[in-house]
């Protein structure tokens, strides 16, 4: 695409793109994404967001379409991958403009340049970071923000990064730059303090934003660019006790004294804010959770600043004062407030729609005050328990529903004995309280008892996997089907004991519980409110399994439509996902058609990054449940671009199209993912090499002939790692499986790569094939699994007969192997003696099924007519080992051949008679 040409027309483009009018805005988008993988594009699209003089709208369309391509096609392995002279020019001119006017443009410049420099910087971006300390220099109030702005986003990537190599990278650039940073938050905070002495609000507020930025950049020098903070006299104390405890200790007492004081006496009566007791109960249980403070359970091997700081702690957190911060937490923090009494009459889906999870404890009270105290509870139970128990004795029996501080304080205490449950194991009869209390308060139909109700359902939800007699659940399942028809929509949401039941017990109310989770899914509103009924019903299906393929149908039909009103909705699309899963793996027939929508709308929902790994795993299920590879080939996803959390659910995806079409997707796609593949396998950990070589291994397995071809580039490190000794058992027994399946499978292509790899050893074929077959023979130990085994006697086996006098002078070595594996895979009739191996597999085979297990999907049907073409599975080995004994024999002559066998040690000749007795 040429700049000069292009830009008139790309411009045109965004214009209509930015347009209300349908009728211009889809054809613009349509020929905005074709041009997105032209040569030049990302060039035009920079020019027009850097001219200040254009419409507003289309310069932040362009910094999107920018941005989104940095994702999609700046690695080099991607498909349409830009250009090296492209990519080179656009970072020269992603750092020529820090003058941009409009605070959001220059946000989104600022994050996609960071996004370049975590691809880029340092090795093919040197140039970045001098330019950013360059620019955070100059006069220019606005071009000095706009440079801090990228400083610190492009700081916040690389801080994230987590490889060993780009955290010592980051380690060298905090270290070179940390003492301008510190002067630069200096230098911004004198000025804005200055300024406000001086009236200048307006000016103040410009110089705080530079310093708030400064002390973020600051920050994730302090926190991620130290090995050993403490031996650094510059670094500040800023996130010291999350990630380096130990400096942190002379700080405890204070910390605590502060924090407990401030949150739990009357000390800050009238003086505190949510974010602050947030803050400080963060602290305290940071302080209280913090594996680094853990003694050792032999003292000794403790080191001394650990015991200092257990005996801090220790001296601290005495009776009285644990006693007390147990009994505000639980009596005035997990009170429910009249806010959010409020919000329940007003707004109940909102109000059911609890915040926990996730990270939401750092940074909302609720979910943080019920953190602390579990926490509190599981370091200090002993002296924690009494106390609860006598809060739980004191609301024994009814409440009064006239007093409302009374059912609150039953509602909190209900609370805290849910969150304890596994402490309180010992110390409560949950069964007596059940039949004797609990089961009562939830027949009280009182409007203000819903306080209750909710909280005893969501009690039992929390102790029924603690200690809950199995006879007592058909009593739980009768309340629970009168409390999904509750009126009050906050309590008939209660519901998640539903997700742990046993399945004998749960099938008698399995059509009218789930019935009313239907209605229920229905009947809510709120998209957090259908993602929690959708959970549950996707729990009971999942715990049912085929049981629930009569109930079906309305959820099937209903879905279809929710997958439309969720447009703009990602994670409630996750949510259906997740549902669509479950019911494609129930395999009934009435799922097809969700399974076809799902098909049609896949991508429309891929590239978006929260519902991606829902959608990977949607399509993994799918392609196991397919009778045929039709319609089943999506555009090829490419690994490098994908986080590590998918990236194995993409090679279940790329085993499930082999297994389904193996010539036909390796033929299309196979050097795509070999490149894809020999650019994840330059920096990552040793799972992440075996994952990638199981995709390989089995490509091999399925298809011999063609697989080793496609995948030539990968096969000379694996044999480099067999020659040099992998020192890592589980890769080494990947290693040695891969060259197994070509040298049994496909001995042409083995001598070819053997013929290779010696001249980059600079060594003879046959003394290369020797070095191979002693670590092979000597590494054996590594390899665990029978079939591995088996492989790699098959394997070794297949170079008999010769007369090569290297194999020869391995002989001893290839019969030791075979000898173990026969150890492992033979089996002795004991009333006949003769031995069976039991790999092989009887195609006429069919396996009966329970009632309750389920039936093999078509992947399970298609693994085991590949395991009836597998040669482990279809070869005796002990037949196989007399074969090539005897052809040996005849090869060398009875003399030679003895002679041979004489430097086998004498009982493993002994044992391999045995195993050969009757051939």
């Amino acid at each position: 695409m040429d700049l000069q040409s292009a830009g008139s027309v790309v411009l045109q483009a965004l214009t209509q793109a930015t347009s209300q009018n349908t009728a211009e805005l889809k054809p613009a988008e349509e020929q905005l994404r074709q041009w997105e993988t032209q040569p030049g594009f990302y060039s035009v699209l920079l020019s027009i967001f850097n001219n200040h003089l254009l419409d507003v709208n289309v310069r932040w369309l362009a910094v999107l379409y920018f941005k989104n391509g940095i994702d999609r096609y700046w690695r080099r392995v991607a498909p349409h991958a830009l250009s090296e002279e492209e990519k080179s020019s656009l970072r020269s001119g992603l750092i020529t403009n820090f003058n941009e006017p409009v605070n959001q443009i220059a946000t989104q410049i600022a994050v996609l340049i960071a996004k370049v420099a975590r691809l880029d910087c340092p090795r093919q971006w040197p140039e970045l970071i001098p330019v950013l300390l360059e620019k955070v220099k100059v006069q220019d109030v606005l071009q000095q923000h706009r440079a801090l702005l990228t400083f610190y986003h492009v700081t916040k990537t690389l801080a994230s990064k987590r490889l060993a190599a780009d955290r010592r990278l980051f380690q060298d650039l905090a270290s070179s730059i940390y003492s301008f940073a510190c002067s630069l938050w200096t230098h911004h905070t004198d000025t804005f303090l200055l300024q406000i002495h001086c009236g200048d609000q307006q000016e103040a507020l410009s110089s705080l934003e530079r310093t708030l930025l400064s002390l973020k950049v600051l920050r994730k020098l302090t926190v991620h660019g130290f090995v050993e903070p403490q031996e650094n006299m510059e670094v500040m104390l800023l996130d010291f006790l999350e990630y380096h405890p130990f400096p942190f200790i002379p700080l405890i007492q204070r910390c605590l004294e502060f924090s407990v004081s401030f949150v739990f006496t009357a000390a800050g009566d009238g003086l505190l804010f949510e974010r602050f007791i947030v803050q400080c109960m963060n602290l305290i249980k940071s302080i209280v959770k913090n594996e680094a403070y853990r003694p050792d359970k032999n003292i000794e091997d403790s080191k001394p600043e650990v015991l200092e700081a257990h005996k801090i702690k220790t001296a601290f957190f005495t009776h009285p004062t644990l006693t007390e911060i147990a009994k505000r937490l639980v009596s005035k923090y997990f009170l429910l407030t009249e806010e959010e009494l409020v919000m329940w009459e007003e707004d109940p889906e909102g109000f059911a729609v609890e915040e926990t999870g996730g990270d939401s404890w750092k940074y909302s009270l609720r979910p943080c005050t019920e953190v602390l105290f579990l926490d509190i509870f599981h370091s200090y139970s002993q002296t924690l328990t009494p106390v609860l128990l006598e809060m739980m004795q004191n609301l024994q029996g009814p409440s009064n529903v006239d007093d409302m501080l009374q059912l609150l304080m039953k509602d909190a205490v209900y609370n805290a004995v849910g969150l304890a449950a596994y402490e309180l194991f010992d110390s409560v009869d949950f069964d007596q309280w059940f039949n004797n209390q609990l089961l009562g308060e939830l027949q009280v139909t009182h409007n203000r008892y819903k306080l209750i109700r909710r909280r005893v359902i969501w009690l039992i939800g929390q102790w029924i996997a603690v200690k809950f007699k199995p006879e007592l659940r058909p009593l739980l399942y009768e309340v629970i089907l009168t409390l999904l028809q509750d009126p009050d929509l906050v309590v008939s949401k209660s519901h998640n004991t539903v997700n742990s039941f046993r399945t004998e017990q749960f099938l008698p109310y399995l059509e009218c519980i789930f019935g009313l989770l239907f209605q229920l899914l229905q009947q809510v509103n709120e998209c957090d409110s259908k993602m929690q009924v959708l959970h549950v019903i996707s729990c009971v299906i999942e715990r049912v399994s085929i049981q629930i393929r009569p109930y079906v149908g309305c959820l099937v039909q209903y879905l279809p439509l929710l997958w439309k009103q969720s447009e703009d909705h990602n994670m409630l699309r996750c949510a259906i996902l997740t549902t669509l899963i479950h019911l494609v793996a129930v395999g009934s027939e009435e799922n097809r058609a969700v399974l076809i929508l799902f098909e049609v709308k896949y991508y429309s929902c891929v590239s978006s990054p929260p519902a991606l790994p829902f959608s990977l795993r949607a399509s993994s299920i799918s392609l196991s449940s397919a009778h045929s590879p039709q319609n089943h080939f999506y555009s090829f996803f490419f690994f490098a671009e994908l986080s590590s959390e998918n990236v194995r659910t993409c090679f279940q995806i790329v085993n499930a199209y082999t297994y389904l079409s193996a010539t036909e997707f390796l033929q299309n796609y196979g050097e795509g993912l070999c490149r894809s593949f020999c650019e994840l396998l330059k920096d990552i950990t040793n799972e992440g090499q075996v994952q990638v070589l199981k995709v390989v291994e089995i490509a091999l397995k399925v298809r011999p002939l063609l697989a080793p071809h496609l995948f030539q580039p990968i096969l000379p490190s694996v044999f480099r790692g067999i020659i040099d000794g992998e020192r890592y058992p589980v890769v080494m027994s990947v290693y040695l499986g891969v060259i197994g399946r070509v040298l049994l499978q496909n001995s042409s292509f083995f001598t070819a790569l053997l013929s290779q790899m010696a001249l980059e050893f600079n060594q003879e074929m046959d003394q290369l094939l020797g070095n191979m077959i002693e670590m092979w023979v000597d590494r054996m130990d590594n390899i665990t699994q029978p079939e591995r085994r088996k492989l790699s006697s098959l394997a070794l086996l297949s170079l008999l007969p010769s007369d090569n006098s290297v194999i020869q002078d391995k002989f001893c070595g290839i019969i030791n192997i075979c000898v173990e594996a026969l150890h492992d895979v033979m089996t002795e009739d004991p009333d006949t003696g003769t031995f069976k191996d039991c790999m092989l597999m009887n195609g006429l085979e069919e396996p009966k099924l329970s009632d309750d297990e389920e039936p093999p999907t078509e992947q399970d049907k298609r693994r085991k007519l590949l395991a009836l073409e597998d040669p482990v599975h279809t070869v005796s080995l002990q037949q196989c080992v007399y074969e090539k004994l005897k052809a040996q024999q005849l090869l060398m002559g009875e003399s030679g051949f003895q002679a041979l066998m004489e430097t086998v040690d004498t009982e493993i000749v002994r044992q391999l008679q045995e195993f050969l007795h009757g051939f």
